[in-house]
């Protein structure tokens, strides 16, 4: 490690510029006698959360995919394979893995009669809450707190942004969408209070622009991508000046940091340039900011997440992966049946493996986050071995709108307090929310005695 010689640095340096203000990395000058500066080693060592939902549930939790072990491996324990499972593309990161399955969302289930047919209007605002939603279409809205919000509030309020909240499919709907349900219950997963919930974010350029501060206003923003010159443009000034006080290895650590943002940005303008350009698009509906691809757009939200950790902007990320009822078609997965279609399979196995493939290519997209997070260091560890990612669904088998069986995985390191590599299958009946209540203590919320519809905790070893 070097230590400079010259100026000592906060955690909370910023580079700034006409309005921008660009977040630096862990650097060694923040480290002097090894103690960081304007910060505390509980901050220095905080573990990061994402919270991941994929709705519809998984080919798997049909009963038909349980017995053939399209989710999960049929190996419990350390000794087991992925092979075959929509699970396979984890294979890379299995030591890191942690499968929970046989988990039940019963707060998800319709408990009147009048709710009976309104599980996809329902079940994201369980996903984090495990919480029942009250049925209206009116603002009178209650769920739950949901779990990155709890967390943010007792490990995120020194950082600049709390939480960030993003997603993919629009979340655009107000008022009521279906079955008598308000449709933020359908287009968030985060509750900052039970009559609360977050808006999240689908456009990368607005998120972008939120980390790292390009404007103070729409309008100083929209001027400012007119002129075609980067944010960094603007802090060069700064960026030379601090490249003159840092060692050899902190100039290397910030330039990596630098070019990755300028990166970021770059491929924004690519797709606002393409998107503008009046050629027929796939999403005419999405911002310009918005790729038409899937896969592109998931990795570009994976990359700002990534960006966004390593500067400790936030330490507290959700991630909506999909709209319940989406007719999205992935090209990609080698499946062209549209999403909602295909998760109502009938119990038709040619139809539950097309599903199958879908669950599989959606897991496949986060393999390229992981590897994001463990090219960067952080002291003596890279930022997935600092970071826990849950990764599930309020829903099992789609095709009959059940809870029961729901697909679930925690991944990453936690700062050492998840073990990964095993396969833990709950007993019948075991609620998702045992497994979060567990999750929370990891993420050292020790206090906590209920979470949801909990009865107990959760081992997460084997």
């Amino acid at each position: 490690m070097h230590i400079t010689t010259g100026k000592h640095l906060s955690r909370r340096t910023f580079l700034r510029g006409a309005g921008a203000a660009v977040s630096l990395p862990l650097l060694d000058a923040m480290l002097p006698a090894g103690r960081l500066m304007g910060a505390t080693k509980e901050e220095l060592d905080a573990t990061r959360f994402v919270g991941i939902e994929m709705v519809h549930g998984a080919a798997g939790s049909s009963e038909y995919g349980l017995t053939n072990n399209l989710w999960s491996p049929a190996q419990v324990g350390r000794d087991f394979d992925l092979t075959g499972t929509s699970l396979e593309p984890m294979k890379k990161f299995q030591d890191y893995l942690t499968i929970v399955s046989n988990t039940d969302v019963r707060m998800a289930e319709a408990f009147d009669a009048e709710e009976i047919g309104g599980d996809h209007f329902r079940s994201s605002a369980v996903f984090l809450t495990q919480s029942h939603p009250k049925q209206t279409e009116g603002s009178d809205v209650f769920v739950g707190r949901s779990l990155d919000q709890l967390y943010a509030e007792r490990f995120g309020q020194d950082t600049p942004i709390p939480s960030m909240q993003l997603c993919i499919e629009p979340v655009d709907q107000a008022g009521g969408c279906a079955y008598g349900y308000a449709c933020v219950y359908t287009d968030s997963i985060s509750w900052a209070s039970p009559t609360e919930p977050l808006p999240m974010i689908r456009d990368p350029r607005v998120a972008f622009d939120q980390l790292f501060g390009a404007g103070g206003t729409p309008e100083q923003r929209a001027a400012r991508r007119q002129t075609n010159m980067s944010i960094l443009d603007w802090v060069m000034g700064e960026v030379s000046d601090l490249r003159r006080t840092l060692g050899p290895e902190d100039q290397r650590r910030m330039d990596r940091y630098l070019e990755n943002v300028r990166e970021i940005e770059r491929r924004i303008q690519g797709i606002e340039a393409r998107n503008s350009s009046g050629e027929a698009r796939e999403l005419p509906e999405a911002p310009a900011g918005v790729p038409d691809s899937y896969g592109e757009h998931v990795k570009l939200m994976f990359d700002l997440q990534a960006l966004a950790f390593a500067s400790d902007m936030t330490r507290v990320f959700s991630f909506k992966m999909g709209r319940d009822g989406s007719a999205r078609v992935y090209p990609e997965s080698g499946i062209d049946k549209p999403f909602h279609p295909a998760s109502h399979h009938g119990g038709n196995e040619e139809n539950i493996h097309d599903f199958a493939g879908i669950n599989r290519y959606h897991v496949s997209l986060l393999p390229y986050f992981m590897e994001r997070l463990q090219e960067i260091q952080e002291g003596d560890m890279n930022l997935l071995d600092k970071t826990m990612i849950v990764y599930g669904s309020p829903m099992g088998d789609p095709n009959v709108h059940n809870h029961k069986r729901c697909p679930l995985f925690l991944a990453g390191g936690a700062n050492g307090r998840l073990e990964g590599g095993m396969h833990l299958k709950a007993p019948d009946g075991t609620p998702m929310a045992n497994v979060l209540l567990t999750a929370m203590h990891k993420l050292g919320m020790d206090d906590v005695s209920e979470f949801g519809d909990s009865t107990s905790d959760f081992s997460l070893t084997v």
